[in-house]
Order: structure tokens, then sequence, then C-alpha cells
């Protein structure tokens, strides 16, 4: 008697790597929903194939876990992505439906997380304000006007006070950050948030400077005060300061050189003196 032939070592690798343990055989039900015209028939039918192969939209959910979504809001974007993946699915194109729905599950999250992850930093608290609201918005649904919940119906329904609804509904939108090229709503010059910004202000470095040099200022003499005057705000040239005083031009130089010498140490003393006083 002949003996059993091993398995294939290809074989058994694949086996080994798809357990298909989630992966349940609807094909008898997916054959009933292309034979069945819509109506509710055929949706409580898909329900039920959803129902059936949920594990395995989970366990996709969860390679996709500390990305900064919670396991709850993912499982909710898998089952989305397999709903979508059970009405799309066509039984004639000859391909098993869990070929066709890992990609369109797995697609479904990479979508959430491109167009709801954060591109700012936002306060935990404000994370979490923005999650209550959307599991209400979704539990509530729609009316029949296509219009979602009030800001109290939310309010109500998630015990929330109606500005933390409020905070929470603006942070919906909130996750990427804008282009400061963007044009303006309304605008038809294409006027930019760049060019709402102001400009840096020369005149606060001079105050800053004028400060930093005052001390330096009151302990000069009489005359290398006035010259200093004379010529940095009455912007007399050297040669008139001279003929002023009764000194020389080059006696005038000599004392703006020094004079401007001494003050600029002195700046650069006090100012290693407070960086100094503030180190640990």
């Amino acid at each position: 008697m002949r003996s059993a032939q091993p398995m294939p070592v290809r074989a058994r690798t694949r086996r080994a790597r798809h357990p298909h343990d989630d992966a349940p055989d609807t094909s008898a039900e997916f054959a009933r929903i292309t034979e069945l015209p819509a109506g509710p028939e055929k949706d409580e039918l898909r329900q039920t194939v959803v129902r059936a192969w949920m594990p395995m939209a989970r366990r996709l959910a969860c390679h996709f876990r500390n990305r900064g979504e919670s396991l709850e809001d993912l499982e909710q974007v898998a089952a989305l992505g397999l709903v979508k993946a059970v009405a799309r699915y066509d039984i004639h194109r000859g391909c098993a439906f869990e070929s066709f729905a890992v990609p369109t599950i797995v697609g479904e999250m990479k979508r959430h997380f491109r167009d709801h992850m954060w591109g700012v930093h936002v306060p935990r608290r404000v994370q979490e304000i923005r999650n209550r609201v959307r599991v209400s918005q979704r539990e509530l649904g729609t009316s029949l006007d296509d219009r979602g919940p009030s800001v109290e119906q939310i309010a109500e329904h998630s015990g929330m006070s109606v500005e933390e609804v409020a905070v929470g509904m603006e942070a919906l939108d909130g996750y990427s950050t804008l282009s400061l090229d963007a044009t303006l709503p309304g605008t038809d010059d294409g006027y930019a948030l760049v060019d709402t910004l102001g400009d840096a202000e020369p005149g606060f470095e001079r105050v800053v400077h004028r400060e930093a040099v005052k001390p330096g200022l009151r302990t000069l003499p009489e005359r290398e005060r006035r010259i200093l005057y004379l010529r940095f705000f009455c912007d007399m040239t050297q040669s008139r300061i001279a003929e002023q005083l009764g000194i020389s031009q080059m006696h005038v130089s000599r004392l703006l050189s020094r004079t401007c010498s001494h003050i600029r140490h002195e700046v650069e003393v006090e100012a290693s003196t407070a960086e100094d006083g503030h180190r640990p």
C-alpha cells in the first residue's frame, strides 16, 4: 500500500500564513444577493454577510492601533469599509470576496488617517470632545432633509454643554493646517493669508537699543554727551560740532570713537551679567 505523499512545502507555508479563521464561506449568500432585486430582502442579506465578516474587519482595524485613534473608532471605520466591499462585490469577476474586501477595508482605514489626523497640536481635551461629538452625530443620524443633528441635540445626547459641543464641532475640521498661500474666501484679487501677517517693526529694535545705552550715557561727562547729541540726534557733521565747541575736528572724531567704544563695552558687560544671572 502506497504511503500518503507529504503536502508540498509551499502549500504548507501558504496555509500557515493565512489560517482563514475569520473568513466565512458566504458564496451562497453573494449568489443570492446577485439574483435579488433591490429591496429589504437584499439589504437584510447584505447585513447578514457583513456580520459574518466583521471579525476580519476588526482584525484589520487592530493593525492600525497606537496611531492616535481609539480602537472603537478604528473598528467603525473598518466596518464602513466592509459595508462598501459587500455592496460593490461582484461574484462574476472570479475573485474571492476576501481578496476584494481586504484592500477595500485597508483603503478606507488609510483615507481615514489621511483626512482625520491632526496637522497641528490640539489639546487632548479638545480631541476627546471632538470624538464624543462625532460619535453622537453618527448615533443620532440625519433627518429626512439630510440635515445633521443640531448642537442642542448633540449636547443632550452626549451629556456635554452647548459650548463644549461647539468646540468639538469646530475641531471636526481642524485636522490639517491651511497654507499661508491659500486665498481668503470672498476675495477676487488673490488676497491670501500671508497678506494678513504683519512685518517686523524696525522701531522696536531701536527702542531696545536706546534703552540699553541709557545707563552708559548718564555716566558720561557733559562734553561727551553733548557731542553724541549733536552728532546722532541733530545730525551735525564733525566739523560743525568742532566749530561749536571750539575744538578741532580730529579731536571730535577721537572723542566720538572713544565714547562709543565705552558705551558699547558697558552694554556688553550689562548683557553678560544679566545672562549669568539667569543661568541655573
